[in-house]
Parts: C-alpha cells; structure tokens; sequence
C-alpha cells in the first residue's frame, strides 16, 4: 500500500494507520440501516417502549394510538434492521429490545438524545450520569 501522503489528494501528514482500520462498506450500510429505522419517529417511538417493556402489537397500537397493521410495519422494519426480537406466547407475538450489543448501546444513545430516563422498576443499562 502507498503511504496516505501518495494516495491522498493533500498532504496532512500520515493517516494509513486511520484508513487500514476504517469499517468497510457493507459494515456502514449495515449501520446506517439501523440509523435509517430510528429515523422514523413512530419507530423511535416504538423503539424506546420495546427497551423497556416486552409487548405485543395490539398493546403497542394502543400505547401509540395507532393501528394494529400499521405497527405491525414498523415492527417488521425495526425487527430486520436487527433492533427488536418477538418470541411466541400462545397466539401472539410478544416484541422486546433485542439481546446484542449493537441494540443495548441504540437504547443508551435515544435515552441521552429523547433525554429521558429508563422507568423506575425497569431493569436497563447501568447509568452512569
């Protein structure tokens, strides 16, 4: 590989060390899909009652004042963005934060950004305010 002095159109010093380690396409867009569903306020909505609350869609309509279909979309985009997981009680399905890294750190940044805190009795993160 050229130095980044070689490569890069200006020289402000090395940087080959900052591009060898830089995420790869596939790794962004995988990232700004998650991003890109938080976008939604609804979503974002649903997002934040899923991180502290395990629900079905006929519980998170009437939280939201929504219809039951039209959740069931938002659910299906948060669910393949990889930020929710449902599990099967009976007949309904019952959503929750998923259990990964990524969605736990998601639910850290929209409590500081909605400036809200995670409701008494609810177990989350550990805060560190």
């Amino acid at each position: 590989m050229k130095s980044s002095a070689q490569t890069m159109p200006h020289d402000h010093g090395d940087i080959s060390f900052i591009l060898e380690a830089m995420p790869n396409r596939d790794i962004c867009m995988q990232t700004s899909e998650r991003f890109k569903q938080l976008s939604d306020p609804t979503r974002l909505q649903i997002f934040w009652l899923l991180c502290h609350s395990e629900e079905c869609v006929l519980n998170i309509a009437a939280a939201i004042d929504m219809s039951p279909p039209a959740v069931s979309h938002h659910l299906r985009c948060l669910r393949q963005a990889g930020l929710i997981s449902g599990r099967r009680v009976g007949k309904e399905v019952r959503y929750s934060l998923a259990d990964t890294e990524e969605a736990q750190l998601l639910h850290h940044i929209v409590d500081k950004l909605l400036k809200s805190i995670c409701p008494k009795g609810v177990s989350c993160y550990e805060h560190t305010d």
